[in-house]
């Protein structure tokens, strides 16, 4: 068996030079990726796999743009299906991968797409707009849902209203129609951006764009309501007194126990353990990105190279992270690319199940 590869699909913004999804080999052991090819997609500001791998669904102005992956990790165009909306910003899959989930920014709207059998798309399943306290503000108090992803268990669909300051938990019935079952409030004008579960399921990680903070939730499922509580608030800016700072991207590694986060303003990603027991984070470094406006990040398999996309400087840089020095420290040059808006680290399937007898 050979080295395990890994390809990056990373989206853009379409209306200056860029034209779509950048498609990158990464080299995991230099902390290095190289551009392969690059599919047009009109504004791919969110993108994710179908669950048996076959399909990457990128959001598109035309709704929904499906793209089959090769057995090399490239994409291939297949269709688009409109969401009945407004263009959407995140994307997530059930765990019985029956169904596509997508987020309305501008809209509110939380909308669910049929998968078929193959992975393509079909059919729009249902559509809930959300509803907020009038145009009070051009923002703040106006539905933004910004994320919809399941809660590990695959009870409920977690709606995260970045407008409203609400995290919507939805029930999702066999054929595609949502029922709200729950509201979890935060903090008023904290503007809560997107929800990561902790790999073991039991603990919530909430980035709040206008507070400039992680939430952390104990979450339990298995009684008749979701059970969120709150335990612990971290900042992500380096400098508290920063004023303009917008916390944007946060992932959690592979192994589960680091958690990653990106700030726009003072243009810092920070590095948090998260304790294995408790969910707790313990800050590890707050550092510069030597970029403006880092809105998505990723970490590489290894989890010794942090990938940062610099949205507004048009740029990918690439940190190597101590872990024992608590530093993150730049490597090699900035890849070059307009508007960068999310990132998906993939490994790359072996061919051989495809074999003709």
């Amino acid at each position: 068996m050979g080295k395990e590869k890994y390809v990056a699909y990373v989206g853009t913004y379409t209306h200056g030079s860029s034209v779509g999804i950048h498609v990158y080999d990464l080299d995991v052991e230099a902390g290095y990726m190289k551009e392969r090819e690059v599919v047009p997609v009109n504004n791919a500001s969110h993108v994710t796999k179908s669950n048996n791998g076959k399909y990457l669904y990128s959001i598109a102005d035309e709704g929904v743009e499906v793209l089959k992956i090769g057995k090399d990790g490239g994409l291939t165009p297949i269709n688009q299906v409109g969401i009945d909306g407004m263009r959407g910003c995140f994307l997530s899959t059930n765990q019985s991968g029956t169904f596509l989930f997508v987020g309305g920014y501008h809209d509110g709207k939380v909308t669910v797409v049929r998968i078929l059998e193959d992975g393509r798309l079909g059919d729009v399943a249902d559509g809930v707009f959300h509803k907020g306290l009038g145009s009070v503000a051009e923002r703040n108090f106006r539905p933004h849902v910004s994320c919809v992803t399941p809660t590990p268990d695959g009870k409920y669909l977690c709606a995260v209203d970045n407008g409203i300051d609400q995290i919507k938990l939805y029930t999702v019935s066999p054929n595609g129609k949502l029922r709200l079952y729950d509201v979890l409030r935060c903090k008023l004008e904290s503007g809560p951006r997107l929800i990561r579960f902790s790999k073991d399921g039991r603990f919530a990680y909430v980035i709040c764009e206008l507070t400039n903070e992680i939430q952390v939730y104990s979450y339990d499922g298995s009684g008749k309501s979701p059970q969120f509580d709150l335990i612990q608030t971290v900042n992500t800016q380096m400098d508290s007194e920063e004023i303009a700072c917008a916390a944007s991207g946060m992932k959690i590694s592979p192994s589960g126990k680091y958690l990653y986060c990106s700030t726009a303003g003072d243009n810092t990603a920070g590095i948090f353990a998260i304790d294995q027991e408790t969910g707790l984070l313990t800050e590890l470094c707050i550092l510069p990105v030597s970029g403006k406006y880092p809105k998505d990040i990723d970490i590489f398999p290894d989890e010794n190279t942090l990938v940062v996309l610099n949205h507004e400087s048009n740029e990918i840089c690439f940190f190597h992270i101590d872990y024992e020095k608590k530093l993150i420290m730049m490597k090699g040059r900035p890849i070059k690319v307009e508007t960068p808006n999310c990132i998906l680290i993939s490994k790359v399937e072996d061919s051989e199940e495809e074999t003709e007898s």
